[in-house]
């Protein structure tokens, strides 16, 4: 009796990507391990994507879909900038490899371009120029991102630690004598900060609202200067 040929469809390929995505991170991720996943020949998956990159192109829209429908635009330009930065974080956080996805991908997806046509309205009222608009929700964006995506690689760091050295390992410790080894004239600065915990704050909401706030209020420099 032939074995019956597993039902997929793109759905299901693309729940499947998360899935490995968040298991083994974006690193390992490959289109036969996903066929693996599926119960499939690889090329079965050409039928749907042309690509890996392809692939990557319909993540980051489904990412950029889900910011659009939760993100809520009231306020003037600063407050609908900030309530934007605030839901992507929360969305990228949601789906892993995310932020190296909205990265690594051009905007030839519909969702995509929606969602950047988005981030230029937040602005829309202002004096900038086009040019200074769009680097105003690059920079915005590129903020939120990398934020996201130390905050996840430092998790997989540490987990790798414990993994390595057992759950009671500190990874804390290595640093520590590492630090030890160097003058203060070197790392005396850091090496107080760091014995002291601040950063533990690394990843925190505390951080990433002090770095917004960084990021807004050059922005509004900026405009203070075209209106002067």
């Amino acid at each position: 009796m032939r074995k019956q040929q597993p039902q997929i469809s793109e759905e299901r390929i693309l729940e499947a990507s998360w899935e490995l995505l968040g298991e083994e991170g974006i690193e390992k991720f490959s289109l036969r391990r996903l066929a693996d996943r599926l119960g499939i020949q690889a090329p079965s998956l050409y039928w749907y994507f042309k690509s890996k990159q392809n692939l990557y192109q319909r993540l980051a829209g489904q990412v950029s879909k889900i910011i659009l429908e939760e993100f809520r635009s009231d306020g003037d330009w600063k407050e609908q900038l900030t309530g934007l930065a605030v839901t992507i974080r929360k969305v990228l956080s949601r789906h892993p490899c995310s932020s190296q996805l909205m990265m690594m991908t051009l905007p030839h997806e519909p969702d995509i371009i929606r969602f950047t046509n988005r981030m230029l309205l937040c602005v829309e009222s202002t004096p900038l120029g086009q040019d200074q608009k769009m680097q105003v929700v690059t920079t915005l964006a590129n903020y939120v991102f990398y934020f996201v995506m130390d905050d996840y690689q430092h998790e997989r760091n540490v987990s790798a630690i414990l993994m390595e050295k057992g759950a009671d390992a500190l990874p804390g410790e290595e640093m520590i004598r590492l630090l030890d080894t160097m003058s203060d004239s070197e790392a005396g600065l850091f090496k107080r900060m760091f014995t002291n915990g601040l950063f533990e704050l690394m990843g925190t909401d505390a951080a990433f609202e002090f770095g917004l706030k960084l990021v807004l209020l050059g922005i509004e420099q900026v405009i203070k200067e075209q209106e002067a």
